[in-house]
């Protein structure tokens, strides 16, 4: 399961609006042990303005140039908003860690917070599965 969340940059993340309405969304992430996915959005965005009203969100993280029938992903259930200030700081140091990492540039508290039009947002993963070799969903367990 790590392997597959390491080897890929971007998630889908999955939400809903208060009527149930769902929306996917591919978003560039960071995570520093696969328990925490962290990306950077407009509060404006459809998937922002979800998370409001229903944090639980699903998570699929694929790698989609593999053939089809080989492909592996990781799936994951999870709860997600807007990191709070006093969570900035440790926040934005992994993002920032990643991004650099993966030769993009370095982010600031000052790219993620008023004026500027980005934010950042964490997903806090309540569940993990992989699929098995017949296609079935299997729970990991993370240790």
């Amino acid at each position: 399961m790590r392997s597959i969340v390491q080897a890929n940059q971007y998630l889908t993340l999955a939400t809903a609006d208060a009527d149930g309405i769902p929306w996917a969304s591919p978003v560039w992430f960071a995570t520093a042990d696969c328990r925490e996915f962290l990306w950077v959005s407009s509060p404006e965005a459809r998937h922002s303005r979800n998370l409001i009203v229903r944090p639980e969100v699903a998570i699929v993280v694929f790698d989609s140039r593999q053939r089809p029938g080989e492909g592996r992903g990781v799936y994951v259930a999870a709860r997600a908003a807007e990191v709070a200030d006093g969570e900035l700081e440790r926040g934005i140091a992994i993002y920032s860690g990643v991004s650099v990492a993966r030769g993009a540039p370095a982010w600031e508290r000052s790219d993620i917070t008023s004026p500027a039009r980005l934010r950042l947002y964490r997903a806090v993963a309540q569940e993990h599965f992989v699929l098995d070799a017949l296609d079935k969903r299997v729970r990991v367990q993370l240790g």
